[in-house]
């Protein structure tokens, strides 16, 4: 799998506070290392979105992340909210996470991430077009 960064992303990492850099970049771990685990997954590119660090694949549906000032214990995952991607999360992982309408995955920056669900979540979005015809999009 190929990585196209745009080298502007670095300077949003680079603008979000020190507590929270560090999950953030967690969350893009979690979502190259998905990405290169794809079977026929030729590319990922990491680009800006509404000025927020996005994934894109040709398969996929983008994945963005970010943090917000108004809420600074807080950072988020975003999927497309008009996509089955939120509603098939909470169907699958109910009270594993914390969401925000059809749109979000919240975190709380004093707790963990569980990677285990996250990751299966971050497969779902990256590969979406293939599989958003299934029942709970082969979940």
């Amino acid at each position: 799998m190929k990585l196209v960064i745009d080298p502007k992303v670095k300077s949003v990492f680079d603008s979000y506070p020190a507590s929270i850099q560090p999950k953030l970049f967690r969350i893009r771990e979690l979502i190259i290392t998905t990405a290169s685990e794809i079977e026929n997954l030729q590319y990922l590119e990491e680009t800006l979105k509404w000025g927020e660090p996005s994934y894109l694949t040709k398969y996929g549906s983008t994945i963005r992340m970010d943090w917000k000032h108004k809420n600074p214990d807080q950072y988020a995952i975003y999927f497309k909210c008009t996509s089955k991607l939120i509603p098939t999360f909470k169907a699958v992982y109910k009270n594993t996470f914390n969401y925000e309408g059809n749109r979000a995955i919240i975190f709380n920056l004093f707790e963990g991430i569980p990677e285990k669900e996250l990751k299966h979540c971050i497969l779902m979005a990256l590969t979406y077009h293939k599989i958003k015809h299934l029942p709970f999009l082969g979940a």
